[in-house]
């Protein structure tokens, strides 16, 4: 990875695009610390010391790069795209305009993305009120008796949403200018710059206390085991064998080529972590809105907040294996499949096309995603427990799934910029 990064820069066009990349990356990071007007800065600084959210808020938080406690103009970051485009992707099974366009092509993507966009505009506006409201309320920082909006005024409520609605937009675009001229993908480029920036702080808190040399090396030592897992099952795949048979079309013979279908083991990449750790915040966030006496409140902080809690294990581990299924068969429909493989030709060695192609395919996908949500889960909980073994209460922004994200998007950029030198320096059987 650190040659393809070193004769990246030395080819002058990559070097340009990676450096316009890495320019977007560090001005995203900048307005994470730009507080929105009207927010006592200094206040919140006090407040966000010692801070541990794990509620929905403290998930966006984690996405935002830390910028959501901070209440800056990047306080929402990327996740309103983030929910708008799993919203737009999950439309598609009850809203037919929406598969029609998805069947046409780049001016039905265009079209989706352009759906996608206003949706986003849309998220930042409910979720930028509702953090707004949370924080005059003094809900956003629990045991926190400063006042961390200065003027609360209904005039200053609307500038802030409307600061932090466009901060979204702008990051929206800053992810397609990386997109269209830098390396990579540019919404994921900017996700893992927001979870990478929050890795330091957390280890190094981890440090500290009784054994927390120790306790350190120890969580370093899982991370590095959870990252070479997470390679190698990234990495992997099942590859189904397909053969197309020759045929004639006016005067030139197509197909008599064989290839094969690439499905991995975790097709519903991190989706499904995203899911289940958003549901099981909602329980948490509605007891802050409630009598902190009352026996449901009491009995949702003692087993759905804290990650350590067996209840709340059980559950996230039951909704990643139970959303993983269900992102799959949105994603791969084993019926489109087989029918668009008779459309060409094309058959399964040792399968008869359409019908059975089609069973044999979701017989397949039934089984590799047993082991790949099992996966998913282990890799969600890796570090938690560990944690809970060590006795720290320190927890890593967002689990295992953090780790998943950060290598995933890592893997993807470094096979892009490989897959643009091998174009540059082709080598060809002369030299």
């Amino acid at each position: 990875m650190l040659s393809a990064f070193g004769r990246a820069f030395r080819t002058p066009d990559l070097r340009r695009k990676l450096l316009f990349t890495i320019a977007i990356m560090a001005l995203f990071r900048v307005g994470s610390f730009i507080p929105t007007p009207g927010v006592d800065y200094t206040n919140v600084q006090v407040c966000v010391e010692g801070q541990q959210d794990n509620s929905l808020l403290g998930l966006i938080n984690v996405f935002s790069g830390g910028a959501l406690l901070q209440l800056s103009v990047f306080a929402l970051g990327i996740m309103p795209y983030i929910t708008a485009s799993i919203i737009v992707q999950l439309l598609r099974v009850v809203i037919p305009r929406f598969e029609a366009l998805h069947k046409e092509g780049q001016s039905g993507q265009t079209k989706l993305t352009q759906y996608t966009r206003y949706l986003t505009i849309a998220l930042a506006i409910l979720q930028s009120t509702t953090v707004i409201t949370t924080a005059r309320q003094g809900l956003l920082f629990p045991g926190c008796d400063l006042a961390v909006i200065a003027d609360d005024t209904v005039l200053t409520a609307v500038l802030m949403v409307i600061t932090m609605t466009a901060g979204t937009g702008l990051v929206m675009w800053l992810g397609e200018l990386i997109t269209e001229r830098g390396v990579g993908n540019g919404m994921s480029l900017l996700i893992f710059t927001s979870i990478a920036a929050s890795f330091p702080t957390a280890l190094w808190s981890i440090a500290g206390g009784a054994n927390g040399v120790l306790n350190f090396t120890i969580m370093i030592v899982v991370i590095v085991l959870v990252v070479g897992l997470v390679v190698f099952v990234e990495q992997s795949q099942r590859r189904i064998p397909v053969q197309y048979a020759k045929r004639m079309v006016g005067r030139r013979m197509y197909g008599g080529t064989s290839t094969y279908i690439p499905i991995k083991i975790n097709m519903s990449g991190v989706i499904p972590v995203i899911f289940a750790a958003s549901i099981l915040a909602l329980p948490g966030l509605i007891a802050q809105f409630g009598d902190q006496q009352a026996d449901w409140v009491i009995w949702i902080s003692n087993n759905l907040v804290q990650p350590s809690e067996p209840l709340y294990i059980a559950l996230y581990t039951l909704m990643i294996i139970f959303f993983c299924f269900f992102y799959t068969s949105i994603t791969f429909n084993p019926d489109e499949v087989a029918d668009n493989m008779k459309k060409y030709g094309g058959f399964i060695p040792g399968i008869r096309a359409g019908r059975p192609t089609a069973e044999y395919l979701d017989y397949v996908i039934t089984r590799i995603t047993s082991a790949g949500s099992l996966y998913l889960a282990l890799v969600a909980l890796i570090p938690t427990l560990v944690l809970v073994f060590l006795g720290v209460t320190t927890n890593l922004p967002f689990g295992g799934s953090s780790i998943l994200i950060v290598v995933g998007v890592g893997l993807e950029t470094v096979k892009q910029i490989d897959s643009q030198l091998q174009q540059r320096h082709y080598e060809g059987f002369l030299r």
